[in-house]
Formats: C-alpha cells, structure tokens, sequence
C-alpha cells in the first residue's frame, strides 16, 4: 500500500488524463481537495497522537522504574525489619540469659550465707550447751564444797555462811573468796583437812571439771 500525503493528493490532478468522457474535473478537483484537507487533518492529528504515545510510555517508563524503586525500597525494608526483629529477639535471649545467670549466682550466694547461718547457730547452741553443762558441773562442785563446810563448821560457821552468800550473790559486789592453796576459801583458826578441790572449768571444751 502506497503512503499517501496530502501533497500528493493536490499534485494528483495534474496527473489525470483528460477525456471527454471523464468526469467533471472541477467536481474532482474539489474532492481532491476535501481528501487533501482530511489526510492534512488526519496526519496532524497522526503527530499529536504519535507525540502523547511517546510521552506516555516515558511517563510509563518513569512509573515502572518508580514501581521497581519502591518494589526494592519496601523489601529492603522487609529484610531490615526481619533483621532487626531477629536482632530483637537474640539481644532479648542474650538478656535474659544473663538475668537468669545472676539470678542464680544471687540465691546461690544467699544460699551460702543461710547455710553459713545454720552453720554458726548450731555451734553457738553447741558451745552454749557446753558452757551450760560446765556451768551445771561447776555448781555441783559448789554444792559438794558447800556441803563439806557445812559438816565441818556445824551451825556456827559464820564464815561459811558469809561464802554462800557471796557464792549465791555474785553480782552483789562482795568481796571476792580468797582460795587456800587447795581451792577452799581460808577460815580463821581452820586446822581440818582440805575440802574438795575446784579447780578451772573448760566451758568451751568437753564440759567437765577437773578435779
């Protein structure tokens, strides 16, 4: 098919041959003219339509390239995201871990130091029921001294009775018992043998008075 322009149709009628059977030539020149003028219109319209073409698959282009931009863009942001949630979550057992650990290291100290506790409770209630028993041994002691003068000195023995009263009243402020060389408190005039002995009270040892 041979491209037609308007031009060409306007040079057409000087083409044509003329016969006296022909057609009207003036009737044909018009029409001529009026393909002319719509090939004209048509071409011109033709060069817009042609340029909004170009212009919208630039415009499509650009919109494509934007569209992949951000296709890109929002995926990267996916991953950044789903990095950083990992991320999150890693530090989070890293920190809990950690609290765990010093938890542990807190109630293992705190159940040292309650064992320590225990530990020094039970030897103060030991050393306690040593010193007790010491104590209860040493009073025996006393009550066998006792016992001793009051068979020697009858019931005349007023220093006898003045060293009970200073044993039972300790905290009195009395004069403190001046022991003979055997342990026994010395007495005016006093030629009868030693009494028994009290001599040091292990209080924190095994309990027992030596004799």
């Amino acid at each position: 098919m041979i491209d037609l322009t308007p031009l060409d149709v306007r040079k057409k009628k000087d083409d044509f041959r003329r016969s006296v059977r022909g057609y009207d030539a003036q009737q044909v020149d018009a029409f001529l003219a009026v393909v002319a003028d719509c090939l004209e219109r048509h071409v011109r319209e033709h060069v817009v339509l042609s340029d909004r073409i170009e212009q919208q698959k630039h415009q499509l282009e650009s919109y494509r390239a934007r569209e992949r931009a951000l296709n890109e863009a929002l995926l990267a942001a996916q991953e950044l995201r789903e990095e950083a949630r990992l991320q999150s979550e890693r530090d989070a057992t890293v920190r809990v871990r950690e609290a765990e650990m010093r938890a542990e290291a807190v109630l293992s100290d705190a159940e040292r130091a309650v064992r320590l506790c225990h530990d020094k409770v039970e030897d103060l209630k030991a050393t306690r029921g040593r010193f007790l028993a010491s104590l209860r041994k040493l009073f025996e002691r006393f009550e066998e001294y006792l016992d001793f003068e009051d068979e020697r000195f009858g019931d005349g023995a007023s220093d006898v009775d003045r060293f009970i009263e200073r044993l039972r009243g300790m905290s009195g402020g009395s004069e403190p018992v001046e022991p003979t060389r055997d342990g026994a408190p010395a007495a005016a005039g006093d030629a009868s043998p030693p009494p028994p002995s009290i001599s040091r009270v292990d209080v924190g040892g095994s309990g027992a008075a030596s004799t």
